[in-house]
């Protein structure tokens, strides 16, 4: 299937994953629309993306922000959700506001701009969600990221039947060298990076452009729904 002129909405397409899937849209001859909630990443990435990309700002977890974005949007082809929030901390020690929190932004954000998207949307668009590898292999400390993450590959397995012929999927991706780590000491981040690489399958740690691929694949084929599509680099198999 070919994105040539097809638009795109990528919520959270100015940074990290999504400014990778943004670009690999644009590779497609896609016409790619971002939001974020920071006007200087907007900026920013449209700047790097070229100013032919539609810029919104958008607060996810605000519903009049989110009907507003798509009222500005209009119709388009291919929803791609990959900003949102989690949280780490022990179960016992995690404050419940905290945890709350983390749900309102990963699990309520994805579902609320899903609900504030099908208007614009057509019989053969697609709908591409994230989640997360520890919904599968949590480590310590990762229990609320897992709940979320699981929750968000529930409600895809769900929508792909209720908003059927659309397509509705997520990407559950492993550790990814994005600026999320950026305010960490280089030495630590570094020496972080190179543990999990050492005992992956692949040995190294993936870029964002390795995931960006996953979003266009799904955009692309017409044949999957319903899937949780895993980039983690071998992770579930140690």
């Amino acid at each position: 299937m070919s994105l040539q002129g097809k638009r795109v909405v990528v919520v959270g397409g100015t940074s990290g994953i999504g400014l990778a899937t943004a670009k690999a849209f644009l590779e497609e001859s896609a016409q790619v629309v971002i939001a974020s909630r920071s006007s200087a990443r907007l900026d920013e990435a449209k700047n790097l993306l070229g100013q032919d990309v539609e810029g919104y700002e958008l607060d996810f977890r605000n519903d009049e922000s989110v009907a507003d974005f798509f009222k500005n949007v209009g119709n388009f082809d291919h929803l791609v959700v990959t900003a949102g929030e989690g949280t780490m901390g022990l179960f016992k020690e995690l404050p419940v506001e905290n945890a709350k929190e983390a749900f309102d932004s990963k699990f309520w954000g994805q579902y609320a701009t899903v609900l504030a998207a099908l208007p614009y949307l057509n019989d053969e668009s697609s709908i591409t969600l994230t989640s997360g590898v520890y919904g599968q292999r949590p480590p310590q400390g990762a229990s609320t990221l897992a709940a979320i993450n699981s929750a968000v590959d529930g409600l895809v397995r769900g929508l792909a039947i209720e908003l059927s012929p659309m397509r509705v999927n997520v990407v559950s991706p492993g550790i990814v060298d994005t600026p999320i780590y950026a305010g960490m000491p280089e030495d630590q981040r570094e020496g972080m990076f190179k543990g999990i690489a050492d005992q992956l399958p692949v040995k190294r740690i993936a870029q964002p452009e390795d995931i960006a691929q996953s979003y266009v694949y799904l955009a692309k084929n017409g044949f999957t729904t319903g899937s949780v599509v895993d980039i983690d680099g071998g992770a579930r198999l140690i």
